[in-house]
């Protein structure tokens, strides 16, 4: 078979929507799957639907290994196959779109002059990023006269530098890295690196006055290349695409910014799932306390039940009752987004979690839980404490089920050893170093005493939780009951009407 360019999909008399040519409006920082299968998929929305008559250069901001996607990607003259699959308002769905939104791919070590050079292109008008959350990080070894510099904010402002130099117009960065506040955070990081390599005050102005850094959210599961399908799609299309794409039909891309976004970014043309909003962090939010917080409230409780992935638990009537007792009537309530926004996005997590495309495990998920217990379910509880004076059950009870899944007792360097007391199969509890040794130690201790020492571990939460009014007992109770009837009914417990 051929490989995927232009000329094969016009030999295959291809009928889908294609841009060839476009001038290169966006320039982006990583080439990665998940950028392609987000920000570049949106492009080529609004590139069909709306005019916006765009192409995109993407610069991989890394050496390259022995597996040199740029050239894959030129190759393929920026064409890849995106598949978005999943659950949706009831569907199993599952789309099939070929991107032409990708012009190119340079390579910052090996192209650093072509990269510098996009500088000087006056319809060059956004930069999109996404280097991992370590890309946003100061480096205080970079240097102005690096070719590169090593680290993404500095080679950012070099291209900045380079485009005052030309006297032309700054752009709208839209910063997509996990990291709180992340456009912001890349100003920083910029303009720190502006004034340690004394590039002038004029210089400083200009990449305040003339540059939109906008901070965002973003929301799509993107699975990347499917390996075990490849050669399945491949030989359904026709062709050999070397740089397909998956990920989940949900996808939702909240950006702080001037409304004057509107104008220049088609989304609602497009009818795209994208927010311009004056603050995304209630939008952030919502995302941490319903999407993530639902997995690390119901995960380990439902796998000490005896389950192994979340779609599986979606349609257990006792897993899904108490998930959707801690979404709907814990957490939405303790959240500052409409109760109607609430509980839309809580329908689509569900969805989400049904997806038929993805595996996702429970001891994937369990992955540092006491870090995500913290950040994703203690401000729910807390919140709930204060609006309405009592304990909210079930996620009372995930705090004993976290207490329950880490009782391991053996700890070596792979982890600390456990036993699930349903499959009676052996899991490995994965943490930082610090807790995994605190439960080595205490897990024999009688449970009431055990909840006394976690709650009390302020390195664990910020605070000593025994000051929480009957939460001591409450987690001592539940974890009593995961012990002598099982997670389920834990569980169960939750879902009973009356105090």
């Amino acid at each position: 078979m051929k490989t995927l360019n232009y000329e094969t999909l016009k030999q295959s008399n291809y009928e889908g929507y294609l841009l060839e040519d476009a001038p290169v409006r966006v320039l982006q920082f990583g080439e990665g799957n998940f950028m392609r299968g987000f920000v570049d998929y949106f492009i080529d929305q609004m590139n069909e639907k709306a005019g916006f008559d765009t192409k995109v250069t993407l610069v991989q901001p890394i050496s390259q290994g022995a597996f040199r996607l740029k050239d894959i990607i030129n190759e393929q003259e920026g064409l890849y196959t995106l598949y978005l699959q999943g659950f949706q308002d009831g569907q199993e769905v599952r789309e099939k779109r070929v991107i032409s939104a990708v012009k190119n791919c340079l390579n910052a070590y090996e192209d650093w002059n072509e990269v510098l050079d996009m500088a000087k292109k006056p319809d060059l008008r956004f930069i999109t990023c996404n280097t991992t959350e370590a890309g946003i990080a100061y480096d205080p070894t970079c240097q102005f006269a690096d070719a590169p510099a090593a680290s993404y904010p500095a080679k950012l402002t070099q291209f900045l530098f380079a485009r005052f130099q030309q006297q032309l117009p700054g752009f709208i960065i839209l910063a997509c890295e996990l990291i709180d506040n992340n456009g912001k955070e890349l100003e920083k990081c910029v303009l720190q690196h502006a004034k340690d390599w004394n590039l002038g005050e004029d210089f400083i102005q200009w990449i305040q006055k003339e540059n939109v850094f906008c901070s965002t959210l973003v929301d799509r599961i993107v699975t990347g290349y499917p390996r075990a399908e490849a050669d399945a799609m491949n030989a359904e299309n026709g062709y050999v695409d070397n740089t397909l794409d998956t990920g989940e039909i949900f996808g939702v891309w909240v950006i702080e910014g001037p409304q004057s976004l509107r104008d220049e970014l088609p989304f609602e043309k497009a009818g795209l799932p994208i927010i311009v909003t004056d603050d995304h962090k209630p939008y952030k939010e919502q995302k941490v306390r319903i999407l993530n917080g639902a997995h690390t409230s119901m995960v380990l409780g439902a796998f000490l039940a005896g389950q192994t992935i979340v779609r599986d638990c979606m349609y257990d009537p006792t897993i899904s009752a108490y998930m959707n007792e801690a979404i709907y009537n814990e957490i939405i309530p303790t959240l500052s987004l409409s109760k109607e926004d609430c509980e839309q996005f809580a329908k689509a997590v569900t969805e989400r979690f049904k997806n038929p495309f993805i595996d996702h495990e429970l001891l994937a998920i369990s992955l540092n839980s006491t870090a995500k217990w913290k950040a994703r379910v203690l401000p729910s509880l807390l919140g709930y404490v204060d609006k309405f004076h009592k304990l909210p059950k079930a996620l009372t009870t995930s705090l004993a089920s976290y207490i329950a899944f880490y009782r391991g007792k053996e700890l070596d360097a792979d982890g600390l050893k456990a036993v699930n007391p349903v499959t009676k199969q052996p899991y490995t509890i994965k943490d930082d170093a610090d807790v995994l040794e605190f439960f080595a130690a205490n897990s024999d201790k009688p449970n009431a005493q055990l909840v006394s020492l976690v709650l009390g571990n302020t390195s664990f939460w910020g605070q000593d939780l025994n000051a929480i009014e009957g939460l001591h007992d409450a987690v001592t109770s539940a974890l009593d009951t995961i012990d002598n009837e099982g997670a389920m009914a834990a569980m169960q417990a939750c879902l009973n009407k009356g105090e």
